[in-house]
């Protein structure tokens, strides 16, 4: 009986001393990461998060394992940087709660754009994204004359691991572009209206102008005006890996498919990723018979419609003058200042 009780007690001790080493928290040193790939055993993953300083040893992650054995443990990745115990470790995985990264895809990005931001969240070879994004072959249904996932990615916030593959991302874009299609109840033959709404996204500072914008392009189509869009010209030189951040009269002057300037109609495709606003632009775009645009020179962001090319041309020189004398004031100020200390 003394032999009985001596040994309940002993289990109890040994139990509860247990209970409170992978019930006691740990406080890792900085922020750590684990990643857990499909398929790992509890073993395996106990040497993870021992390795990583997540538990303070890997058999204490064992112990609370076999406090709840049927939990089902799931792979990711996964951040610490709080204090604790084995139990609540063990609590994340079987939860799932693995860490995400956040792309953001504004409006008007371009594929370009997208691998600068993969690059700089560290998660995917920028490379690897354009190469997948070079192949339509997720939107040939909609686009078959699309020549590239261009315009098809569509802008949203999104949530990545670093296990999401190029290809995986690109389906998770044309997916959301697919819902933003189907809310618009547009016809099908995709490949016009995106092209066009990617110029105007480029184009439209200020949200109302969108519809003018389209009506501007819609007009000198139809009368087989050269668009003169200067994004397109940007784009041309992404596309050949020239474009350093300013566009010269010899990217005007290339003879290349994107060159709105050389070459009448739309481009070959879409130059960035249009919004809704925008591809409901493109499909309702407003009446008017203007043909031509110009930023006005206060610095709204809005543009001066014109129907003739003198309007036009007036309207630009106003706004060049504007740029000039933005340009020479802070030497006249610094003038005056010196002109004053004296």
């Amino acid at each position: 009986m003394r032999r009985a009780r001596a040994a309940a007690i002993l289990a109890l001790a040994v139990g509860g001393a247990l209970f409170y080493l992978v019930s006691s928290r740990w406080s890792p040193r900085g922020e750590r990461f684990v990643d857990i790939p499909k398929g790992a055993s509890t073993p395996e993953i106990a040497v993870r998060l021992g390795a990583a300083g997540v538990v303070r040893q890997s058999w204490l992650f064992l112990a609370a394992r076999a406090l709840r054995p049927r939990a089902k443990l799931q792979a990711g990745e996964y951040r610490f940087a709080s204090p604790a115990s084995p139990l609540e470790v063990l609590d994340r995985l079987a939860r799932g709660d693995v860490f995400y990264y956040q792309l953001s895809v504004p409006e008007g990005h371009s594929s370009f754009d997208i691998a600068a931001s993969l690059e700089s969240l560290e998660i995917m070879d920028p490379r690897e994204f354009l190469r997948a994004v070079r192949d339509p072959s997720l939107i040939r249904d909609l686009a078959p004359e699309g020549p590239s996932l261009e315009g098809y990615l569509f802008p949203d916030t999104y949530r990545l691991t670093r296990h999401t593959s190029p290809e995986e991302l690109c389906r998770m874009l044309t997916r959301r572009f697919r819902a933003a299609w189907k809310e618009l109840g547009a016809p099908a033959g995709a490949h016009r209206t995106v092209t066009l709404a990617s110029l105007i996204e480029k184009e439209a500072a200020v949200a109302e102008e969108r519809p003018l914008i389209a009506s501007v392009y819609g007009n000198r189509l139809k009368i087989g005006v050269k668009l003169d869009c200067d994004p397109t010209t940007v784009y041309a030189a992404q596309l050949e890996g020239r474009y350093r951040g300013v566009i010269h009269r010899s990217d005007l002057d290339r003879s290349h498919p994107y060159n709105t300037y050389r070459r009448a109609g739309l481009p070959p495709g879409p130059i960035a990723n249009p919004g809704l606003a925008s591809l409901r632009a493109a499909l309702e775009p407003a009446q008017s018979d203007f043909l031509y645009f110009v930023a006005r020179p206060d610095g709204s962001g809005r543009h001066q419609f014109s129907r003739n090319l003198a309007a036009h041309e007036a309207a630009a020189s106003r706004y060049r003058r504007a740029q000039n004398h933005q340009k020479a004031a802070p030497a006249r100020v610094s003038r005056r200042q010196k002109t004053g200390r004296r």
